[in-house]
């Protein structure tokens, strides 16, 4: 199928592609990399009277060490993510995370900023943003501002985004020493969406018990979430395995999944509590340097 007729629009700056969202506000929407956008227009799932691409503005492309924190620029492609050293060595749940989205052909293309931004509970890089307790630099026509990922995703495809935004920049974490993260993610085959996956950051306080937790879900649910259950149970307690076990059922109890072609409700519980078991005992792993 092909999608509907639109009018292409290829601004030259940020500035210009605001300024085009603002006078079409309704009728005009933002092409990145095009991974999910594309497959939506060609069934005709939506349709837009003009498709505004900025992947041309290089000033948006960017991986950078500020600090305690590292930049994103949101055009950085998914395999830029994965491959960058930057990221490897300063946040290995984030890299982690991008070398297992889709196949080499969608992380080629894809960028960051569209995974995050589309608001699809399959997307594997909110539930990182949310673990890693991210934030969003958004660009309209009024300037910038900051949000923090946990107080974006509204629900399925419904996020904080207006419709004459761009979702600018991802800052996230350098992970320090005494902490660690993981991501795993349980899918039929290779390029799949996941059935179940999770998103686990912890931290080790000076009593040897754990001093944060942060647990994001994908693909369970109308939008990718955190477990604070799980998390609170967790905090201020020794991350052994029993306690590890215990928050799993915590997350797994508050969950409903619907079943669907990807499973019934009680296979999908299963795997979250087997993807849950292995992302917190892995980042817990690497907060104790084991």
């Amino acid at each position: 199928m092909y999608p509907q007729s639109f009018e292409y629009i290829t601004p030259r700056t940020l500035k210009d592609a605001v300024k085009f969202l603002k006078e079409h506000e309704g009728e005009s929407k933002i092409l990145a990399g095009g991974q999910s956008l594309i497959p939506i227009l060609k069934m005709r799932f939506a349709s837009f009277g003009y498709i505004v691409d900025i992947g041309g503005l290089q000033d948006l492309s960017y991986i950078k060490r500020d600090g305690d924190n590292i930049r994103i620029g949101a055009l950085v492609r998914t395999g830029e993510v994965e491959d960058s050293q930057e990221i490897r060595m300063n946040n290995i749940l984030l890299a982690e995370a991008a070398s297992q989205v889709a196949d080499s052909q969608v992380r080629n293309m894809g960028t960051i900023g569209g995974n995050c931004v589309h608001g699809d509970p399959g997307n594997d890089l909110p539930s990182v943003m949310l673990a890693l307790d991210a934030t969003y630099r958004i660009t309209g026509p009024d300037g910038s501002r900051d949000v923090r990922a946990s107080s974006f995703y509204k629900d399925s495809y419904s996020t904080d985004l207006g419709e004459t935004e761009i979702l600018t920049e991802i800052v996230v974490p350098v992970i320090q020493h005494g902490s660690g993260g993981a991501y795993v993610k349980h899918k039929r085959r290779s390029g799949d969406f996941s059935i179940a996956a999770v998103a686990a950051f912890v931290t080790i306080n000076e009593l040897g018990n754990c001093g944060t937790a942060r647990i994001a879900v994908t693909s369970i649910g109308p939008i990718n979430f955190r477990s604070r259950k799980a998390e609170d149970f967790l905090v201020g307690k020794k991350l052994s395995d029993q306690n590890i076990s215990k928050a799993v059922d915590l997350m797994v109890d508050s969950v409903e999944p619907a079943t669907d072609p990807y499973g019934s409700a009680t296979f999908k519980k299963e795997v979250l509590r087997l993807v849950g078991l292995e992302a917190l005992s892995k980042a817990t792993d690497r907060a104790l340097g084991v």
